[in-house]
């Protein structure tokens, strides 16, 4: 018990440390925390509209990407890269954002369309294997997060 009471000024600081740090370690690591909470944005999103209205797959994806990357805007403006100075207002930067992170989105759509063709052809059918679409967004947007989080930094969310 005694040594948890003096870890914890260290988490605090720690927490501090990569809420409020501008270095490239930490706000990768915010990048990747709103990676992993559009994700789900794009997993819950993906599996209502495929499982819950019936759309296709490959349209249900595309309208839940849509909406996590929208999400993935306002969380990167907001917590990832907020002591970057605004030389654009909202919908400069969002325009920007969404012109950038198309070609991240093509990578991360591509790559989960490979997983759910290499799927079929190995007889999983995703509609009835529930982790496969899952596998493919894991995959497609691990290397979109990569690719976008070099973009955003050089690209949309930069120092002057």
């Amino acid at each position: 018990m005694h040594g948890q009471g003096r870890s914890q000024p260290i988490m605090d600081r720690m927490l501090k440390r990569l809420l409020h740090s501008t270095s490239r370690r930490a706000t990768f690591l915010r990048f990747a925390l709103v990676g992993g909470t559009i994700a789900l944005i794009d997993i819950a999103g993906l599996y209502t509209l495929h499982d819950g209205v019936d759309l296709n797959l490959y349209l249900s994806r595309v309208i839940s990407y849509g909406l996590a990357m929208t999400v993935g805007y306002f969380l990167n403006r907001h917590f990832t890269f907020h002591f970057y100075q605004r030389l654009r207002g909202i919908l400069g930067d969002l325009m920007r954002f969404f012109a950038v992170h198309a070609t991240g989105g093509v990578l991360n759509y591509a790559l989960f369309a490979l997983v759910i063709l290499l799927g079929g052809q190995a007889g999983l059918n995703p509609d009835k294997v529930f982790w496969l679409p899952l596998l493919g967004i894991w995959i497609g947007g691990v290397a979109g997060m990569c690719f976008n989080f070099f973009v955003s930094h050089k690209l949309v969310f930069h120092h002057s």
